[in-house]
C-alpha cells in the first residue's frame, strides 16, 4: 500500500474512533435524531424538516438493527469523505505529503468532529458543498464538461439531503461573473446540467407542491422562533470559532488567491465565500449553515502553506502541525460531552465564555442546549414502558407526546415495538394512527404546561392520573409529565383528526 494511502487510512481510523469515545456514557442520543430514524419508517419524498435523503439511511440503519452504534456511524462516514475529498483537492492542486498531513489534521481536529457527533442531516451536507466545489475545482482547471454534469449530481442529492446548498449556489453564481468566467455560462453543457439537477430534485418538489410547501412554513417558524435571536457579529464570530486551531491555514488560502501565480485561476471560490456569508448575515443565519464552506480552503492553504514553508522555513511544518493539535486540546474540552452533566455544570464558566449556555431561546442555561438535548430520553422511556405494561388494551392505546424530540425517544428506546408514539409536532403530525379506535393515551407533558390537573381531558376519559415526570434536572425535558388517560367517553380519533387538520401549515 502507498505510503500516501496507508497515512489516509490512518487518519480515517482516528476519526472513526474518536466518534465512538468524545460522548460520556451518561448521554442518550440526540432529540433530532430520533425523528430522523422514525422518518426511516415513514419512506417519503419529503418531511415538514428535511427533505428524503436523511430517511434514506435511517432505513439503511432499521435494516443494520437500529443500534446507536450505526447511528454514529454515517456521520462519521459523511466525515470521513469529507476528509477523503480534501485530500483528492490537494493532489488536484499538486500539493505533496506535508499539505496533506496538515490539511487532514486540520479537518480531523476541527469543527467537523463536532458536526459528524449527531445524526443529523448536516454531516452530509457539509460533504455536499465540498464535493460540489471539488468538481468546480476540477472543472476551473480542466474545463471538462463531464464535472459539469457531476456537479449537477452532487447538487442534486445535496438538495434532497439538506436546501442549504442553494446558497453555495448563490454564492458561486456571482463569483463565476467577477472573476470573469464568463465562458461557463456560454457552455451548453451547463444547461443541460442543470437540467440533470433538475430532474434529480424534481420529486422532492413535486412532494412539496402536493403538500402546500412545507419547507416555507418551516422556515417561517425558524425565522420567527428561532433566527430573531441570531446576532450578526454572533455568526460572524462564529466563523472563526469553528476552525480556531487552524485559522492560519485558512488565512493562507486566502492570500493564496492573490499572491501564488498557480491559485490566481481559483479566485472563484474565495468570492463565492464572501457572497454566501454576506447572505447568510443578512439573513441572521444560524453559523454552522456556513461550515460548508471551509474545508475545500483547508486544501489550498496547506498546499501554499507546502510552498512557503521550504528550504530554510522548512522547520515551520512540523510546528505547524502541532499548532493545529495544541490549539484543538482547550476547544475540545468545551464543545464535546466528555464531561458528565453534573461537571459541566459545576465549572461551566469555561462555557459560559463562549457563549455555549446561550440556547436558542436567548437565554443562559446550565448545559450547551445541544447536551441537554441528549439527556432524559431513556428515563422517559422507561417510565412510559411501565404504564404501557399495566394496559391490557394495547390495541386501543396510543402514546401522545407535547415534542417530536418524546415521541421519538419513546418509538427508539421502548420494548414495545407495538407502542406508538406521536405529536402534533413535526412529521409525527403526518403518522398519528387513527386506523384502530382510540380508548386509552399516555399523555407527555412538557414542564410549562398550562394544565397540570388535566381539566381539559376530564371529561373526555373516565380516570386520568400522572404517574411521573422525567427527573434529570440537567436533561431539557426535564419537568415533562406522564399522565395515563383510561377508558375514553367521547371519539378520541375524531378529535385528533380535528387537532391535526388545526395544527397543519397554512
Amino acid at each position: 500500500m502507498p505510503k500516501k494511502t496507508l497515512i489516509l487510512c490512518l487518519f480515517i481510523l482516528i476519526k472513526f474512533t474518536l466518534h465512538y469515545v468524545i460522548i460520556a456514557p451518561e448521554y442518550d442520543l440526540h432529540r433530532d435524531e430520533y425523528l430522523h430514524l422514525d422518518q426511516g419508517k415513514h419512506l417519503a419524498w419529503g418531511y415538514l424538516s428535511v427533505p428524503p435523503f436523511t430517511s434514506w439511511v435511517s432505513y439503511i440503519i432499521s435494516l443494520l438493527g437500529n443500534a446507536e452504534f450505526w447511528v454514529k456511524f454515517f456521520p462519521a462516514l459523511f466525515g470521513a469523505f469529507t476528509l477523503v475529498v480534501v485530500w483528492r483537492a490537494i493532489e488536484t492542486l499538486g500539493g505533496g505529503l506535508f499539505a496533506l498531513v496538515l490539511a487532514a489534521t486540520a479537518i480531523t481536529f476541527s469543527v467537523l468532529l463536532r458536526i459528524n457527533m449527531l445524526y443529523q442531516p448536516n454531516s452530509a451536507d457539509i460533504l455536499g458543498w465540498t464535493l460540489l466545489y471539488f468538481t468546480i475545482l476540477l472543472w476551473l482547471k480542466t474545463e471538462q464538461n463531464k464535472w459539469l454534469y457531476m456537479a449537477a449530481v452532487v447538487f442534486g442529492f445535496s438538495f434532497l439531503n439538506k436546501y442549504n446548498i442553494v446558497f453555495l449556489v448563490a454564492g458561486l453564481v456571482p463569483a463565476l461573473l467577477v472573476t470573469k468566467n464568463y465562458k461557463i455560462f456560454k457552455n451548453s453543457a451547463l444547461y443541460m446540467a442543470v437540467f440533470v439537477a433538475f430532474l434529480i430534485i424534481l420529486p422532492n418538489l413535486i412532494w412539496q407542491y402536493q403538500n402546500n410547501f412545507p419547507v416555507v412554513h418551516h422556515m417561517k417558524l425558524l425565522a420567527e422562533s428561532q433566527l430573531v435571536n441570531v446576532n450578526r457579529f454572533d455568526f460572524l464570530k462564529e466563523q472563526i470559532l469553528y476552525f480556531l486551531s487552524s485559522i492560519f491555514v485558512l488565512i493562507a488560502a486566502f492570500i493564496s488567491f492573490f499572491a501564488y501565480p498557480g491559485f490566481r485561476k481559483y479566485q472563484v471560490f474565495f468570492w463565492s465565500l464572501v457572497f454566501t456569508l454576506s447572505l447568510f448575515t443578512y439573513l441572521r443565519a444560524k453559523g454552522y449553515y456556513a461550515i460548508g464552506l471551509y474545508p475545500i480552503f483547508i486544501a489550498f492553504g496547506a498546499v501554499y502553506l507546502e510552498y512557503i514553508f521550504q528550504k530554510r522555513l522548512i522547520w515551520l511544518r512540523p510546528v505547524s502541525l502541532l499548532v493545529v493539535l495544541a490549539m484543538f486540546i482547550p476547544i475540545f474540552r468545551v464543545a464535546f460531552p466528555v464531561k458528565s452533566p453534573s461537571e459541566i455544570a459545576q465549572n461551566a464558566k469555561p462555557y459560559q465564555k463562549l457563549g455555549l449556555l446561550r440556547w436558542e431561546d436567548g437565554k443562559d442555561h446550565e448545559l450547551p442546549q445541544d447536551f441537554a438535548d441528549m439527556l432524559g430520553w431513556k428515563e422517559l422511556a422507561q417510565k412510559v414502558d411501565a404504564q404501557y405494561a399495566k394496559i391490557d388494551d394495547k390495541k386501543h392505546t396510543v402514546v401522545l407526546c407535547d415534542n417530536y424530540g418524546q415521541a421519538g425517544a419513546i418509538n427508539y428506546y421502548s420494548r414495545y415495538k407495538d407502542l406508538q408514539a406521536v405529536t402534533m409536532n413535526a412529521d409525527y403530525i403526518n403518522w398519528v394512527p387513527l386506523d384502530e379506535e382510540i380508548k386509552h393515551l399516555i399523555l407527555i407533558q412538557n414542564a410549562d404546561d398550562d394544565d397540570p390537573e388535566r381539566n381539559k381531558e376530564k371529561p373526555l376519559f373516565q380516570t386520568i392520573h400522572r404517574t411521573g415526570r422525567i427527573e434529570n434536572p440537567y436533561a431539557r425535558e426535564h419537568g415533562a409529565s406522564i399522565y395515563v388517560l383510561l377508558h375514553a367517553k367521547v371519539s378520541i380519533n375524531a378529535i385528533l383528526k380535528s387537532d391535526i387538520e388545526a395544527n397543519r401549515w397554512d
